[in-house]
C-alpha cells in the first residue's frame, strides 16, 4: 500500500476532509490557506486564500459547490469551491475552532473557543439562498452553563434537531437546536476530546482524547459501546464505512518524545476492530503526531494529516477487503 505524500502546507496540519462523493479532499493547516485536491491521485486543485491565521476546521456542502472555514482570525467564512472566490464572512470575538453545514444546509454552525476571554459558544446561522441578503447575526447561541473550557469539535444531530459538541473537559453534550438548551452531558473520557466523527449511518460516534483512549457511542441514547486503549494521546479518529474496522492517530508533542525513545512518540496510524477492540496493525510515515483522519466515503482509501506538514493519502490494496476477520 504506497502512499501518496500530498505537500501543500507549510504547517501542521489541522483537518482532512472529503467531500461527499470523496473525489474531492480539502485539508486545513496553521499556514492560513485551506486546499483542495482530487482524492485519487492527490493533484492539488487550488487554494482558498482569505484567512489570517490558522484555520482549524472545514465542511463542504452536499454538491460540493461550497465550503466552510473556521480559523484563529476570528472569523468564519463561506467560500465557492469552483472559484475559490470568497462568499461570506462571519465575525466573532475569538477564535473559530469548528464549523458545519446542517442537513440540508439551511444552516450553519461555528464554535467560538475561549480565546480572548471569551465565553466558549456555539453560534448558530440561518443561511441565505442569496449571499447579499445573508445575516451576520446568529439566531441561536449555545453556552455551557458550567464550564468554561474550550470547545474543539461540535456535529449536527440526526434532522437537525440536535448538536452534540466536545471539548477540553472530556465532555460529550446534547444541545437542543430549538431551544438552545443542553439536554444531556455525558463523560466518558478523563482528559480533553480533540475529535469525533459518526460512522456512515450517523448511528456511532467516535471520539479521540488525550487520555490516551477512543470510545464509540450509540448517537440515540449517548451510550458508551467500546473503548479503545493506546499508548498514546489521541488526536483524530474515524470509521471505515466499509470494513469493521477503525483508524486512530495522534502521537506524544515533540517536547514530549525523549530521543531514546524506541517508538520515537508512536505517530503511526493505528487500525482496530470495531467490535473486538482488538489492535490489528498500524502505517508508519509521518515524522510528528498524526493530528486529522479521515476515511473515503468509498471506504477504498484514506487521508492523514499530520504535525510534520504532510497529508499521507493511502489507497488499501484489494486483500484488506477480503479479510474475514
Amino acid at each position: 500500500m504506497r502512499p501518496i505524500l500530498l505537500k501543500g502546507h507549510e504547517r501542521p496540519l489541522t483537518k482532512v476532509k472529503y467531500n461527499r462523493e470523496g473525489d474531492l479532499l480539502f485539508t486545513c493547516a496553521k499556514d492560513h490557506k485551506p486546499n483542495v485536491w482530487f482524492a485519487d491521485n492527490g493533484e492539488r486543485l487550488g487554494t482558498f486564500n482569505g484567512h489570517s491565521g490558522t484555520v482549524w476546521e472545514c465542511d463542504v456542502d452536499f454538491n460540493s459547490k461550497r465550503l466552510l472555514t473556521g480559523s484563529s482570525d476570528c472569523t468564519a467564512k463561506l467560500w465557492d469551491v469552483k472559484t475559490g472566490k470568497e462568499l461570506y464572512t462571519f465575525n466573532h470575538k475569538a477564535g473559530i475552532r469548528s464549523v458545519g453545514f446542517s442537513h440540508g444546509e439551511s444552516m450553519i454552525l461555528a464554535v467560538q473557543d475561549n480565546t480572548f476571554s471569551s465565553q466558549p459558544t456555539i453560534y448558530i446561522y440561518n443561511l441565505a439562498e442569496d449571499l447579499a441578503e445573508q445575516d451576520s447575526e446568529p439566531v441561536r447561541e449555545l453556552i455551557p452553563a458550567d464550564s468554561t473550557s474550550k470547545m474543539n469539535v461540535a456535529l449536527w444531530g440526526n434532522f437537525n434537531q440536535t448538536i452534540i459538541s466536545a471539548g477540553d473537559d472530556g465532555y460529550l453534550r446534547l444541545w437542543d437546536v430549538e431551544t438552545g438548551k443542553e439536554i444531556q452531558k455525558v463523560q466518558e473520557h478523563k482528559k480533553p476530546i480533540n475529535d469525533m466523527q459518526f460512522s456512515k449511518d450517523h448511528t456511532m460516534l467516535i471520539t479521540a482524547s488525550s487520555d490516551q483512549s477512543a470510545k464509540l457511542f450509540d448517537v440515540k441514547t449517548m451510550k458508551l459501546l467500546k473503548t479503545y486503549k493506546t499508548d498514546r494521546p489521541l488526536n483524530s479518529a474515524a470509521v471505515s464505512p466499509v470494513m469493521p474496522h477503525i483508524i486512530l492517530g495522534g502521537g506524544q508533542e515533540a517536547m514530549n518524545v525523549t530521543v531514546t525513545s524506541s517508538k520515537a512518540g508512536h505517530f503511526e496510524v493505528d487500525f482496530y476492530h470495531i467490535v473486538f477492540q482488538e489492535y490489528l496493525g498500524s502505517v508508519k510515515g509521518h515524522f510528528g503526531p498524526v493530528n486529522t483522519l479521515a476515511f473515503n466515503p468509498d471506504g477504498k482509501s484514506y487521508a492523514s494529516g499530520s504535525e510534520d506538514g504532510y497529508i499521507r493519502l493511502h489507497h488499501f490494496d484489494k486483500n484488506y477487503f477480503k479479510t474475514t476477520y
